[in-house]
């Protein structure tokens, strides 16, 4: 018998420590809580088997073809946008490994001095300065890291998300940085679809009761098919106002170069009185920089700091050669696609017996 090296490769999210589940080798990633996201599929899937099995072939063949042909396109379109919302990494940032935490730690320590017994430690912030503005980085007791900016912990999945917009049940899944272009043409497009539906809707019904009347026409109807009408028309109408205002809401945001979680913190209006450092005073230039919008791809992690042996070794050590050596240009550090994605992984080696 000898001992052979097989040399197998640990995916990223085998090691992420949040609250996800995880399908199809690391490409689908999702919050544990996925109820309301089916509700969702419920909903949108129902609505519009419904109106293409009872409402388009009538207005095909007495209006238009191109009735059903352009609602089947808006369907696949929000189903699209709905999935890659859901099963999308929304820009989950690393966690410290053990030794950059104990760096962390000490660096705090030595910040702050001794903390006499019994009095509170002062709180772990760091100051960075961006467009003139001083912005507070708070350090998440978590992740042992002080989050970038714009970057807060969803406690519902357990991690600290770049650019962090709110956790959506709806979509299952948190919306941040690399996702939430994604959930806007979602919550647009079903607005479309919604409007779409719900006034055809309302043209069928008008165009059958030109002739004989609503009541006649409903009394006509074969079966359940006036109950058909009706849940169509009342999911319709009730969907109308919440997600047409969702994305008005959001419009409004992006306008603002603002996300939903400092909007509800007040991050930057109310008691506190501090300008915005990331809008540009111009609705043209905040839209064209968010994400929603500007063309630079945001896969890359923000922090590639966890996930090579190689990398964690030398962590902890090269803050300490910094202070004994000259400076150095470094050269430029590769980006990283997401934590989901299968492509880049840690290397072990694995023993495994072979018979001769």
């Amino acid at each position: 018998m000898s001992a052979v090296m097989i040399t197998r490769k640990v995916r990223k999210w085998e090691k992420l420590p949040g609250k996800n589940t995880f399908c199809c080798d690391g490409r689908v990633m999702m919050a544990r809580q996925k109820g309301v996201f089916y509700l969702t599929l419920f909903l949108i899937v129902g609505t519009c088997a419904l109106f293409f099995a009872f409402e388009c072939p009538y207005l095909a063949v007495h209006l238009s073809p191109a009735i059903p042909v352009f609602a089947a396109v808006l369907f696949l379109f929000v189903m699209a946008m709905l999935l890659r919302t859901s099963f999308s990494d929304p820009g989950v940032l690393p966690r410290a490994l053990p030794d950059e935490a104990t760096f962390i730690e000490m660096e705090i320590e030595a910040a702050n001095g001794n903390v006499p017994p019994g009095q509170r430690a002062p709180p772990r912030i760091r100051n960075v300065q961006i467009n003139n503005q001083i912005v507070k980085l708070k350090y998440c007791y978590t992740c042992k890291i002080f989050r970038p900016p714009r970057a807060s912990h969803c406690s519902i999945c357990d991690n600290c998300v770049d650019r962090f917009d709110h956790h959506c049940p709806w979509v299952g899944n948190c919306v941040g940085k690399r996702n939430y272009r994604y959930f806007y043409l979602f919550t647009l497009s079903l607005s479309l679809l919604t409007i779409y539906i719900f006034t055809f809707d309302i043209v069928h019904v008008a165009m059958r009761s030109v002739v004989s009347g609503f009541l006649n026409t409903l009394k006509e109807t074969p079966g359940t098919y006036p109950f058909y009408i009706c849940f169509i028309l009342l999911v319709c109408f009730f969907t109308l106002w919440s997600v047409v205002g969702l994305t008005g809401f959001h419009t409004y945001l992006i306008s603002l170069n603002q996300t939903t979680n400092e909007d509800i913190k007040g991050s930057w209006s109310g008691k506190n009185r501090v300008q915005n450092p990331y809008s540009h005073k111009n609705i043209i230039k905040n839209c064209c920089e968010h994400p929603v919008l500007c063309l630079q791809k945001t896969t890359a992690p923000l922090i590639p700091n966890e996930h090579t042996p190689d990398e964690a070794k030398a962590s902890a050590v090269s803050a300490a050669e910094k202070s004994h050596s000259p400076k150095e240009e470094q050269p430029p550090t590769a980006k990283l696609p997401p934590l989901a994605s299968p492509e880049t992984d840690a290397e072990t080696s694995i023993a495994k017996d072979k018979p001769h």
